[in-house]
């Protein structure tokens, strides 16, 4: 037998230990509990999912709905469009066809014509016909070169005739280029070129001379000189050259480059007066020199020596 008083001189009796059953039970519970918690939060979850996944079907509904009544639109604008592209069609195809079958018709009628011509000029080549005409040929041609070589004689002699004129005007334009040559030199001879000489000048009494001093002037471009004028265009004073316009007997003649000293002659009137501008100095847009005119008017007339017929 045990007795269950302590013993004498001993320590504290130990608890009774817990029992294993009950710590299993436990573990289970918890278990449980969590799976369920677990299994609420995923289906709380998928219904959420499950949810929206629903609306965004519904809103592709609605924009498949939208495009599908769009497409009914497009879909009905373009069987307008087919139907008058293709009454448009029909007519082209017609006319096209229409012009193919004119064009075979042409051709027909092209291809029957070279065939009768070809026909007619095989039969004319089996004919005397072809002798005929180049017996005709032959005799025109023959005319044709007795004409010819006749109008070739008289147009040679025509040619020699005009050539023996036109050695004869050479002639006389020569020997008038040498009376002008002269009479420019015997004119140079009495140019002035200062004061003194024209002093000199004016002495021999053959030829009036106009002293000028004339200006570059854009209001008054005319400066009067006997009974011609001169307009004053240009000076180059290091070279000494001017530019001068003279108007005479309603008339401009443009005289330029020329220089200093140097013999400026044109003809004046119906007379054909020798008239003779010499410029003595050239400065700065100014000259001055002389004009030159015959004194004896009748003697001085250069009028032609020989003057055409007039026409009736």
């Amino acid at each position: 037998m045990f007795s269950l008083k302590p013993k004498e001189g001993g320590g504290t009796p130990a608890p009774p230990a817990p029992q294993q059953g009950s710590s299993v039970m436990k573990i289970v519970l918890a278990v449980c509990i969590l799976a369920i918690v677990i299994v609420g939060y995923t289906g709380y979850s998928n219904q959420s999912a499950l949810e929206q996944k629903i609306q965004s079907l519904e809103q592709a509904r609605e924009k498949s709905d939208n495009g599908i009544d769009q497409l009914k639109k497009e879909a009905t604008a373009l069987a307008s469009d087919i139907e008058v592209v293709s009454k448009k069609l029909g007519v082209t195809a017609s006319e096209l066809d229409a012009s193919r079958k004119y064009a075979e018709k042409l051709r027909v009628q092209q291809e029957e014509a070279k065939q009768q011509l070809a026909s007619e000029i095989a039969t004319k080549a089996n004919t005397t016909d072809v002798a005929a005409v180049k017996q005709e040929t032959s005799t025109r041609l023959a005319e044709v070169q007795q004409d010819a070589n006749a109008k070739i004689g008289t147009v040679s002699g025509e040619v020699k005739n005009v050539a023996k004129d036109l050695d004869s005007t050479r002639s006389d334009l020569a020997a008038s280029r040498r009376e002008i040559t002269d009479v420019q030199k015997t004119l140079s001879q009495q140019i002035a070129r200062n004061a003194g000489e024209l002093a000199d000048l004016r002495k021999k009494g053959e030829r009036d001379f106009f002293e000028f001093d004339i200006k570059k002037d854009k209001k008054n471009p005319r400066a009067r000189v006997a009974d011609i004028q001169v307009e004053l265009k240009d000076t180059d004073a290091k070279r000494q050259k001017y530019n001068v316009v003279i108007h005479v007997d309603d008339a401009r003649l443009e005289k330029k480059d020329r220089t200093a000293n140097e013999p400026v002659q044109f003809l004046v009137g119906r007379d054909k007066l020798r008239y003779e501008v010499v410029v003595n100095y050239v400065d700065k847009d100014r000259i001055r020199g002389y004009l030159s005119t015959p004194k004896d008017k009748v003697l001085a007339a250069e009028r032609p020596s020989f003057r055409p017929p007039q026409p009736q």
